[in-house]
């Protein structure tokens, strides 16, 4: 059964291409534990089948970035895009897509995350492989507040806009 509402999140480790070196990050990816990342936060945290898809990069990601103000104006500490893909392809498409200081692009290259929350989209007939649901969330302090999925092929619920009325 995929989380719900009211379940705290699962630990996994996502990873994050981090272009500055800062203490504690070098440079290149690195990895974070959810359960050290999300203690005392509130969070979005939208997952989608993949990097440089269409629905991906036209809506979805795009979405949060231009709403990132505004999303964060509710009380949200952080925004994190999760996709089935490692670092480098993240921190790639984050920086074409304008999203560094308005939303975490984070690789769960293996869908570790993904499978523990199970919310995976299997593509492999499509060639894709293993992916994540297209999905957004509101997480406080480690607890799935709000849920909303995606049904296949569509784009609806999870949407910037959508994340922003429920956190009102």
């Amino acid at each position: 059964m995929p989380i719900a509402p009211g379940q705290a999140l699962p630990n996994a480790t996502l990873y994050e291409f981090i272009e500055e070196e800062t203490p504690g990050c070098a440079v290149g990816p690195n990895g974070f534990e959810v359960s050290d990342m999300i203690k005392g936060k509130k969070l979005v945290i939208f997952g989608l089948p993949g990097a440089y898809t269409p629905t991906c990069s036209v809506k979805h990601v795009p979405g949060y970035v231009a709403m990132a103000e505004q999303i964060k104006a509710k009380g949200v500490d952080e925004i994190w895009c999760v996709s089935v893909n490692d670092a480098f392809v993240m921190g790639q498409w984050g920086k074409e897509q304008g999203a560094r200081g308005k939303v975490r692009m984070l690789g769960d290259g293996n869908a570790a995350f993904s499978k523990a929350i199970d919310l995976i989209l299997d593509l492999t007939g499509r060639g894709m492989g293993i992916r994540s649901n297209r999905y957004a969330m509101i997480v406080n302090n480690g607890v799935v507040e709000k849920l909303f999925v995606e049904q296949p092929g569509k784009f609806e619920v999870s949407n910037a806009e959508n994340i922003l009325a429920a956190l009102a």
